[in-house]
C-alpha cells in the first residue's frame, strides 16, 4: 500500500503491507508509530485516506508526523449510544445524527479514537447541541458549541391517504347502479311499447 508521511521537514514516500496497515488503523489509537526501513520510529497520525470507489478498500494513505509535546488540530468521529432507549424514539420519533465528525485540539497522545455521545435521555422534538457534551480530558472542541447540532429527534410527518381512488371507485359503483337502473327502465319501456302494439293488433 503506497503512502506519504508529511512533517519533519520533508515528505517521505513509503510502502506498507496492507494487512499491517489495517491492523494499525484498527488498533484503536489515533497515534501510530511509523518506522521506515532501519530508521527510528516516529509518531504519526492519519491525515487522509483514499479509498477505492467500489470496493471501499484503502488505496493510498497520508500520514502526518507530530511532536508529542505539541497540541495539534484534528478531527474525530462521533458515535451515538443509547438510541433505542431514548424516550423520543420509543414514542415513534426518528433520531437523526446531524454531525458525524468534530474538530478538536489536543496533544497527539490525548486524541481519542471517537467521541461517544449518550442520547438515551432525548425526548420527542429534542435537539442536542455540542454545548451539552463534555470533552474528554485533554481535548478541546473547536466547533461552535451553540451552533453545532449533534442529534435531533423528530416526529414523522403523517402522509394523507389519497381519496381520489376511493371517490373514483364510489363514482364507478354509483355509475354502474345508475346504468343498470337506466337499462332496466329502457327494458320496461320497450316491453310496454311491444305490449301496446300487440294490443292494438288484436283490437283491429
Amino acid at each position: 500500500m503506497p503512502g506519504v508521511v508529511y512533517g519533519g521537514g520533508d515528505c517521505l514516500s513509503f510502502k506498507v503491507n496492507a494487512r499491517t496497515l489495517r491492523a494499525a488503523l484498527h488498533d484503536g489509537s489515533a497515534l501510530i508509530d511509523l518506522q521506515i526501513g532501519s530508521g527510528a520510529a516516529k509518531p504519526v497520525i492519519v491525515k487522509d485516506q483514499q479509498r477505492h470507489p467500489v470496493r471501499g478498500q484503502i488505496v493510498h494513505i497520508d500520514l502526518l508526523e507530530v511532536r508529542l509535546d505539541e497540541k495539534i488540530h484534528s478531527t474525530v468521529s462521533v458515535e451515538l449510544e443509547g438510541v433505542e432507549d431514548a424516550p423520543g424514539v420509543k414514542e415513534g420519533g426518528v433520531l437523526e445524527q446531524a454531525n458525524r465528525e468534530l474538530n478538536i485540539e489536543a496533544l497527539p497522545t490525548d486524541i481519542p479514537e471517537r467521541i461517544l455521545v449518550d442520547v438515551s435521555g432525548m425526548e420527542v422534538n429534542a435537539v442536542m447541541h455540542l454545548s451539552e457534551i463534555n470533552a474528554p480530558a485533554g481535548v478541546e472542541f473547536l466547533d461552535d458549541p451553540e451552533e453545532t447540532i449533534i442529534a435531533t429527534i423528530t416526529v414523522p410527518t403523517a402522509v394523507a391517504e389519497p381519496e381520489i381512488e376511493e371517490e373514483t371507485e364510489l363514482v364507478g359503483e354509483e355509475g354502474e347502479e345508475a346504468a343498470e337502473a337506466e337499462a332496466g327502465a329502457e327494458g320496461a319501456t320497450g316491453e310496454e311499447a311491444e305490449q301496446a302494439a300487440e294490443g292494438g293488433g288484436e283490437e283491429s
